[in-house]
This record gives C-alpha cells, structure tokens and sequence, in this order.
C-alpha cells in the first residue's frame, strides 16, 4: 500500500492538481441468493466453471463495428441503485443487459465517502476524493474557508480530468447530461448547452433518454463518442423509504423501463451492438430510524464541539476545529468521551485524525477534515436533538455490501454472459479511455493494467 501522503496515480509521478490521496452489519434478507441467481442467469455452470476470475482473453476478441465508424460510449448512472435491487422487482432490460454483457458479481466498489457528489465524480475522473477535491457533498476549504454546496459549478472545487474533458481535448465530441461537475468549464470543455443541458429537475427521464437519442441521430463527425447520462432514482425513493418500500419498487421498474426506451432506440437505430453501454450506480442505500442516532452535543462533559467546527453530520462526521485550537487535543477528548460508555450510541462512532484512518480509504490529505468519525451501518451523527427521521442513507465505510452499486457493461469489447470480481469505480475511467482508444488520457487512481481484466483483446 503507498504511504497516503504521495499521490497514488497511475502512470504519472503525481496528481498535478494541486491536492495530495463481508458481510458486515444489517443485510436484506432479499440479498440472499443474488449470485446464485445471476450465476444462473447467464448460464451459471460454464461460468463457474471458467471462473468469474478468468482473464479476458478466454473470453475472444473484441467484435468489429457493424454500422458506426468509431466506438460510441453511453455511461449511465442511476444514483442510489444498491446492488442486488435487480432481485427485488421485474426488471427484463437489465437482466438483458447482464445476459448479453459483463457485470460485477458482487457489484460496483464505490469510493469513501460512499455519497452521490464524491463518487459520479470519481468515475467521470478515475480519482479518488482527496485527488478531485470532491470530498462529500458538502465542505468547507480548509485555506479560503468557502463553503461548497451541491450546484456549485465553479472550477476552484473540481480538480483532476473528467472525461468529457479529456474527450473535446482530444479533438472528440461528448456529450453530457446532469451528470455532477459536468456544467463546471474546464477548459477545452465549455459545457455547450447543444451537448451539456443545464441542470434542470423538470426536465423528464423520458425527454433525457429521447435526446440521448437525438445525438445518435447526429452525423458522424457531430455525433458525440461519449455520453454520460443521469438519474436521480432510486435514490430519491429510496432516501424517502428506505431499501424495501413499495415506492421503491415502483422506481425500480420506471428506471428499468427507461433503460427499455434507449435500447429499443438504437436497436431501431441498427446500432445497439455497436454502442458500448455501461450502466452502473454510485452507491448503495440502507434503512436508518430514530434510536440509531449519535449526537455531538452529548461530548460537552469531556470536549466542547462548537456546531461551527462540524462540517458534516449524518453517516459521517467531519470535524475541522479553527487554527489555534488542536486537532489531536479535539479527538483525545472524544476519544476519552467515548471510553466511558455515556454517550448515546458511541460504540457505533470511531473517531480518527485523518492520517490515522485506514489507508484502504484513501481519505487522509487535501481537503479532508482532521477529525473523521466512520459510523456504523444504519447509524446518524446529528449535532442536537432538535430532529430526528426514518429513512433511506448512505455514506458508510465503502466495504460495507450495502453501500455497492452496480456495474453491467454490453458492446462490442464486453463478453456475454461474464461476471467478474468486484472492483472500485475508479477503474472506470481507464475502462472508457481505452474503448475510446483516448491516447494520453489524464493521470489517476485507476490500474492502466485493469482493462485486461475487463475487456475483451483486439
């Protein structure tokens, strides 16, 4: 493992942007049997008899293009989608995709913080938080003290190379679609309103799917070659009822149906198996409710924790105290807090200076706070009891199961019917760059080496 302090880039010697880089706790019980069925749905015995492990070259070759004169990139993300949600409901379009495509066995591996704004971009980045300076969905600077919020599209914040940049510099089309960073100007890539709609949550899931298609439809030397697309479900449903309501469900099958509507489009198109479609999530969901909440104000006896030291309460904290007050003093006194039992909950909250955190995190330099609290599976931080509320969460440590998303890729460079080991998302943006045979493409976390595991040889 690489000291956390040096940058942990992959074919470069830093991060040249300014900043340095099973089964635990409360499962479904709908989760049990999802490999087994997978298995079974793409012809379980052969595969496992080759192994979901099995190097890519046992697979064949890549597949020529049919009708399209250079490989085009669809990348959909359905935010919040768990892995295993496929097993709840009916959902016929992404079995198909699973069948006739590669898929994560065991899911997509997001990043810590397992939250929406940190991981959409380290897939469109291929870096981790520390490196793209995304590190939650909230922050404060820890130089300016400004404050970011979701919708901020200023390019101090977004460090590091997402892909629809690396596209336009390579003389490429892309096209972006309320993807998170995708509306910030970083340069080549000026977020065109033809290819980089603003963001707009009127706009319906349907219309999104039908200007996809739309840019299809463009000539060749206009069509974009790579196109992210976004879904706020089922998150949204899933924040409102947890993993397992009935609304969720229901959200399930529209976004199944959605992803009906774009294959039945580029099959009507004559160019379904020419598009390499990569549909995955960026994390899970699991079910909190009150009872299972850890409030700052009860350290006061041991340590006083102003609520303008709290930079970010819920499924983690983070804590940065102001510059004449020591962040090792801090966490000593919650840390002797938390060894006498009084604290409501506190077995459930493991507080660390961020040099101290796992390494695995890859959470302890550039922005990140002094003070991070990993809480437990299903357990909240508030600052106070002023409120409290059931529902859906994420943000957890990234091992949990529960925090997984999903990978399924179907083109011409996926093998049918292959499932393979688990791994991070940052790897994806590697994946795309060389489907896009993008020469040069921008330093990052990613293995160069990990498209041999995923794609199909020449």
């Amino acid at each position: 493992m690489a000291d956390e302090t040096e940058p942990l880039i992959r074919g470069a010697s830093g991060a040249g942007q300014g900043l340095n880089r099973w089964l635990t706790g409360q499962q479904h019980t709908w989760l049990t049997g999802i490999v087994v069925a997978a298995l079974v749905l793409v012809g379980g015995h052969d595969l496992l008899k080759n192994g979901a492990g099995s190097s890519a070259e046992d697979w064949g070759n890549a597949r020529p293009l049919e009708k399209l004169k250079q490989p085009l990139v669809i990348l959909i993300s359905l935010d919040g989608f768990r892995w295993g949600y496929q097993q709840k409901v009916s959902t016929p379009n992404i079995d198909s995709l699973m069948a006739e495509g590669t898929a994560a066995a065991k899911g997509l591996i997001p990043v810590y913080p397992t939250a929406t704004f940190p991981n959409h971009y380290s897939i469109a980045t291929g870096l981790y938080p520390a490196w793209h300076g995304i590190i939650q969905n909230e922050f404060r600077d820890p130089v300016t003290r400004k404050k970011f919020k979701r919708g901020d599209n200023s390019p101090e914040w977004w460090l590091g190379e997402p892909l629809w940049v690396t596209v336009t510099k390579l003389g490429k089309v892309a096209a972006a679609s309320f993807w998170p960073g995708c509306e910030v100007e970083l340069p080549p890539w000026t977020c065109p309103p033809q290819f980089c709609p603003a963001y707009n949550k009127s706009v319906g899931e349907v219309q999104r799917i039908n200007q996809a298609l739309e840019w299809v439809d463009l000539p060749d030397e206009q069509r974009p070659s790579f196109m992210s697309l976004y879904f706020n479900s089922p998150d949204a449903e899933g924040h409102t009822v947890g993993p397992d309501g009935p609304q969720l469900s229901a959200a399930l099958q529209r976004v199944d149906s959605l992803l009906g509507l774009l294959i039945d489009g580029l099959k009507a198109r004559g160019v379904y198996d020419d598009v390499s479609l990569i549909l995955l999530g960026d994390h899970g969901m699991v079910q909190t409710c009150e009872g299972k909440h850890i409030y700052v104000e009860d350290f006061k006896p041991w340590i006083n924790i102003p609520a303008e030291w709290v930079e970010y309460s819920g499924t983690q904290l983070t804590i940065r105290p102001p510059e004449n007050v020591s962040a090792v003093d801090v966490h000593a006194g919650m840390l002797d807090a938390l060894s006498t039992g009084k604290i409501q909950n506190g077995e459930h909250l493991k507080v660390y200076l961020r040099e101290d955190l796992p390494p695995r995190l890859h959470y302890s330099s550039g922005r990140v706070q002094p003070i991070i609290g990993l809480v437990d599976e299903s357990y909240n931080v508030a600052y106070d009891r002023s409120g409290t509320w059931c529902g859906g969460v994420h943000g957890y440590d990234n091992a949990l199961m529960s925090m997984r998303s999903i990978f399924i890729a179907r083109g011409p460079q996926f093998a049918r019917g292959r499932l393979v080991p688990s791994f991070e998302n940052v790897q994806v943006y590697n994946v795309i760059a060389n489907i896009l045979s993008l020469q040069n493409a921008a330093p990052n976390n990613g293995s160069l080496s990990f498209k041999n595991s995923l794609l199909l040889s020449p």
